[in-house]
């Protein structure tokens, strides 16, 4: 294993950290700082986020610095980093410098992080009982969410995952343990599908997707779900359980009459977390999870807008207080977290670990928080009419075109606690041609056109080569297994944050032909697919994967 990124030499993380040398590294970490924006940017996460030596962008088709000429409604995957969000970066990357001139890097740095907990709590509305785990990605958030479980159940759970068929790739190994990719955001070489040392236990996967149905939630995913905890407890287990709030899909699952459920028949031997990495949930709905006791995963990189990545796990006091008691620590969540991912408070537990700044991880959670309080800070009404009209806008749009058909939404979401997310965010869709699903292989080509300027391959008038010019970005295509046919691929059209803080004006009218504006882009985007299925100009994109990942 290589542990060259921020100055690490080989086996740095075991060491006890009063054996750790801190004046060179700290004189080393403080050159990274000098390292162009962009650069650090997409640095400290694993290999997704690398950008292409050719077209500069990383897998998810987003560059390190803004792109405005470029319309995203992708953010169920990954959005372009903002103008504003950028800024935001810079700025407090001048502000750490002048920090280190009176303190230590990692003593600056840390001070830092405690105040993006902070504010972070303050954009969600939450009590400041509520701890804060940063991390570099939401996937490496499952994984300190299984370490914070142990710790909680006091044994290796087993970790029964809702909605297996609708998360993120990395999922079925860091829910059984293992490591999800042949990188850790440290810079440390690990063996993909391997066990995290420490870590590795089993796994059931409960799906949602009911594909004799047509594509539409499994109607006993309540039953499944039950029979999976049962099953376990039985066999003398403990249960971690991961729910989803929302799937790649928009989907939720299980019901909270379920919920009510596991709480009743099974107390203190079940603890759930929260796949609420998409971040499409009402603030009020966030904190009811928290005082249940749930963690909850988010990212400010979905919904929010900020860069991927950009992972948090929340944690109710009851939790962390066990945390920090710990005793015995599995080896392997060193590769996985430094001491400034750890709230301050939790002296014990951060003495175990290496000062290790991620300066990629903070500066992209500095764009995220730039998102997020500029989307709170949009009346609440404002930011309901909008998401309302866009969906109603969307669906319409949806409906009439002959190439798409609508994936059905799998609940009603109208609750009090749904806020302004009642209204769907993600609409995902199939291509047709002669009513039939096109291939996919040519899904996966469509997505990659629609992020090209295609005028050159468009046969037409001026018009057609127009909307064929123009490059936007929606969410990457997911692969539907079928159990008697070819699978399907589903692309998403997505409604994010940065559509709404944009759209907003105190002036009614303005505001009004604001969100008038979006839909009008979105109805471009709808022709453009139009165009790339009608004139089988989609054979010239160069193959490169596009599912997601």
């Amino acid at each position: 294993m290589r542990r060259e990124r921020f100055g690490m030499s080989a086996g740095a993380s075991r060491l006890p950290a009063s054996e750790r040398a801190s004046d060179g590294g700290s004189r080393y970490r403080l050159r990274d700082l000098f390292t162009p924006l962009d650069t650090l940017l997409a640095s400290g996460g694993d290999p997704r986020l690398t950008l292409d030596p050719n077209d500069r962008v990383n897998t998810y088709g987003c560059a390190a610095s803004p792109e405005p000429e470029l319309w995203n409604f992708a953010s169920a995957t990954a959005s372009t980093i903002s103008q504003m969000a950028y800024d935001r970066a810079a700025l407090a990357r001048e502000e750490l410098m002048h920090k280190c001139l009176f303190d230590e890097v990692e003593i600056a740095f840390d001070a830092r992080c405690e105040d993006m907990r902070e504010e972070l709590r303050g954009h969600l509305a939450l009590s400041s009982r509520i701890d804060v785990v940063f991390s570099p990605s939401g996937t490496d958030s499952q994984l300190h969410a299984l370490f914070v479980a142990r710790a909680v159940l006091g044994a290796a759970p087993v970790t029964i995952v809702v909605g297996a068929d609708q998360t993120g790739s990395g999922t079925p190994h860091t829910a059984r343990g293992h490591h999800f990719s042949t990188m850790t955001a440290g810079g440390v070489a690990v063996r993909k599908h391997g066990a995290v040392t420490g870590l590795a236990g089993d796994s059931i996967a409960v799906p949602l997707i009911d594909m004799a149905a047509g594509i539409a939630m499994r109607t006993n995913a309540d039953a499944a779900v039950l029979h999976a905890v049962e099953t376990s407890l039985a066999q003398g287990r403990r249960v971690l359980l991961q729910i989803m709030d929302s799937s790649k899909l928009g989907w939720r699952a299980p019901s909270e009459a379920c919920l009510d459920e596991i709480a009743r028949r099974w107390p203190r031997k079940v603890q759930i977390v929260v796949d609420a990495c998409q971040a499409r949930l009402g603030r009020r709905r966030l904190r009811a999870y928290l005082d249940r006791g749930y963690m909850v995963l988010i990212t400010g990189s979905k919904f929010f807008g900020g860069p991927a990545f950009s992972g948090a796990l929340l944690l109710p006091k009851g939790l962390s207080r066990s945390i920090d008691r710990i005793g015995g620590i599995a080896p392997g969540i060193f590769d996985y977290a430094g001491r400034c991912d750890w709230p301050m408070a939790w002296t014990t537990l951060r003495s175990r670990f290496e000062r290790r700044p991620n300066f990629g991880q903070w500066l992209r959670w500095e764009a995220a928080l730039a998102e997020i309080g500029s989307y709170y800070a949009v009346p609440g009404a404002f930011r309901a009419r909008a998401l309302a009209e866009l969906a109603a806008g969307i669906d319409s749009m949806i409906a009439l075109s002959p190439s798409l058909r609508a994936v059905p939404t799998a609940i009603e979401k109208s609750g009090a606690d749904d806020e302004e997310f009642a209204q769907t965010t993600i609409f995902p869709f199939t291509l047709l041609r002669d009513g039939k699903p096109v291939s996919i292989a040519e899904t996966s080509a469509v997505h990659r056109a629609l992020a090209r300027d295609m005028a050159e391959e468009i046969s037409g008038s001026a018009a057609d080569r127009q909307v064929a010019a123009q490059r936007c970005l929606v969410g990457q295509p997911v692969r539907l297994e079928r159990q008697d046919g070819a699978p399907q691929a589903v692309l998403r059209l997505c409604v994010g944050a940065r559509l709404v803080t944009e759209a907003w004006s105190p002036d009614a009218m303005q505001a009004e032909r604001n969100v008038q504006h979006v839909l009008d882009r979105i109805a471009h985007v709808l022709v453009k697919i139009e165009l790339l299925l009608d004139r089988g100009a989609v054979a010239a994109v160069p193959a490169k994967s596009a599912f997601e990942v």
